[in-house]
């Protein structure tokens, strides 16, 4: 699929059927970069193959790691132990993971790294991870505070010890850790406040160093020491993803429909798998939803949130603002374009007011994504409820889930 806009049918039937979500994104490329880190061979089945995993598999082999991709969802990959210094900048598009990660473990290199993106990653911060670098001893420069970020590197950290703002993005902390365990001596992380992005990605950082053989330990929630073990090659599953399956579990609640998505909720073990239970109490959600430790599955919530019997506020989103673009604006933009006072930004907070009775309505609108995945997929939901709704750029879906569409028609879902 190669168009710039898509309008979605309102469904009339219950959606059903099996859809498996794509590999978990997060994960992916964590266990990508772990596996680059590795000496052997590692093989990483059930992965995401899409915009964001491939810009962090393009940057590891153009450092000397060999990845193939032997089917649609594995990657072999072979590690030399180091991440060598590349010709060229490292191009990662959007990809926040790939962006963060790579900026700490290319400072462990020897040589000149530079790492970039694309214009919306050119907006995004990076400054606390150059910082805490910095006082690591290593010679790094962002002078925007975003990409591009140019780091020299000797192979080396100055000092054993780290403390890291993570209040924009717990993806610091997971760039640290993923790196430390391939510094000379045991090094500890400490957080700057109790502030910290969604804390239960940082489980899946821990939960994939160790599979690699990393030792951490954790004495206290904001302190984390790491032995200086390096990464062993190993064969790694990963989980679908979480946030993918956000907007399934939406389909079928907004549609009545029964969607078999292959994974029950409580075997997820990434953070937006939180959002099964507020979904499922639809139409009938909290009236303030914390959306601080699901933060990629509050625009599904929230598009939801317009069809629920009573308002619902979001609370603890502030990071929305920094994301692929500002989600909080992004968000409330559509809904208002759908039909002017249905959302209200308060500061960081976000208030939806729920009127069950759009559905039915034809309130023809163009909803600008923003080049972002999330906003494009959430605001399918809309349209299959509401006449009219045509997305703009639905193919940024490409990000995350290239399959998007076409698992949408697979349930029922029909486009022109």
């Amino acid at each position: 699929m190669s168009i710039d806009r898509l309008t979605i049918r309102p469904v009339t039937e219950p959606l059903q059927g099996r859809v498996s979500p794509p590999g978990s994104k997060s994960i992916t490329n964590r266990a990508l970069l772990l596996a680059g880190l590795a000496r052997g061979t590692s093989r990483l089945t059930g992965a995401l193959k899409s915009d964001d995993t491939r810009y962090m598999a393009q940057a590891l082999r153009a450092m000397g790691v060999m990845v193939d991709e032997p089917d649609a969802t594995t990657f072999v990959v072979t590690g030399t132990g180091e991440l060598k210094a590349p010709a060229e900048p490292l191009f990662l598009g959007n990809a926040g993971t790939a962006t963060r990660f790579l900026t700490a473990a290319v400072a462990l290199g020897r040589g000149r790294y530079v790492v970039d993106g694309d214009q919306h990653m050119r907006k995004r911060p990076i400054l606390p991870l150059v910082e805490a670098l910095q006082t690591l001893g290593v010679s790094v420069e962002a002078p925007t505070g975003c990409p591009p970020v140019t780091i020299d590197a000797t192979g080396s950290f100055s000092a054993n010890r780290v403390v890291i703002d993570a209040g924009l993005s717990s993806q610091y902390v997971s760039a640290l850790l993923m790196a430390a365990a391939c510094a000379a001596e045991p090094f500890e992380i400490e957080l700057a406040g109790a502030d910290i992005g969604a804390r239960g990605y940082i489980d899946l950082t821990l939960a994939a160093m160790r599979a690699f053989g990393a030792e951490v330990e954790q004495p206290s929630p904001s302190v984390w020491r790491i032995r200086p073990t390096g990464y062993t090659a190993t064969d790694f599953h990963i989980e679908p993803d979480a946030s993918a399956a956000t907007y399934l579990w939406a389909a079928e609640v907004l549609t009545v429909g029964s969607i078999d998505i292959g994974t029950p909720a409580d075997a997820f073990t990434q953070p937006d798998a939180k959002a099964y239970d507020i979904i499922a109490a639809f139409p009938h959600m909290p009236d303030v939803i914390d959306g601080s430790q699901m933060q990629d599955a509050v625009p599904t919530i929230a598009v939801l949130a317009a069809f629920n019997e009573t308002p619902v506020r979001f609370i603890g989103i502030a990071n929305l603002r920094v994301k692929e673009c500002d989600r909080i604006r992004a968000v409330s933009t559509g809904l208002n374009t759908i039909r002017q006072g249905l959302a209200t930004e308060e500061g960081d907070d976000l208030i939806i007011a729920a009127d069950p009775t759009l559905a039915g309505q034809t309130l023809p609108a163009e909803i600008d994504t923003f080049a972002d995945h999330r906003i494009a997929m959430s605001f399918a939901l809309a349209g299959m409820k509401i006449g009219g709704i045509t997305i703009l750029d639905p193919n940024c879906v490409a990000k995350t889930y290239p399959d998007y569409w076409d698992a949408m028609a697979s349930l029922g879902v029909t486009y022109t």
